[in-house]
């Protein structure tokens, strides 16, 4: 379970940091609000079980392949966001 929480903590910090970058101040908040949420079940998790490094290592992994898992897709959407401007912005003649 905690790899899946791991995973969705890092999609939320994704979109946080993306709000955060345009200024946008209610919604940055509100993902801040679910992102403590997140880390409040992590740490009661945690600290239920404190010898058992194995959900420690769950949530870690699953940290990871949040992380790697958004830069692919950001890097995917960006490529084709990129693709349609050189595209559009070639001339008719072309």
């Amino acid at each position: 379970m905690l790899f899946f929480v791991g995973l969705i903590e890092m999609i939320v910090a994704t979109i946080w940091t993306r709000f955060v970058s345009r200024g946008q101040l209610f919604a940055s908040g509100g993902v801040t609000f679910v992102n403590i949420l997140i880390w409040y079940y992590v740490l009661q998790q945690i600290i239920t079980d404190m010898s058992n490094m194995t959900i420690v290592l769950l949530y870690a992994a699953g940290c990871a392949t949040g992380t790697m898992l958004t830069l692919f897709v950001s890097n995917k959407i960006g490529q084709e966001k990129n693709s349609r401007v050189v595209i559009e912005s070639l001339p008719d003649s072309v």
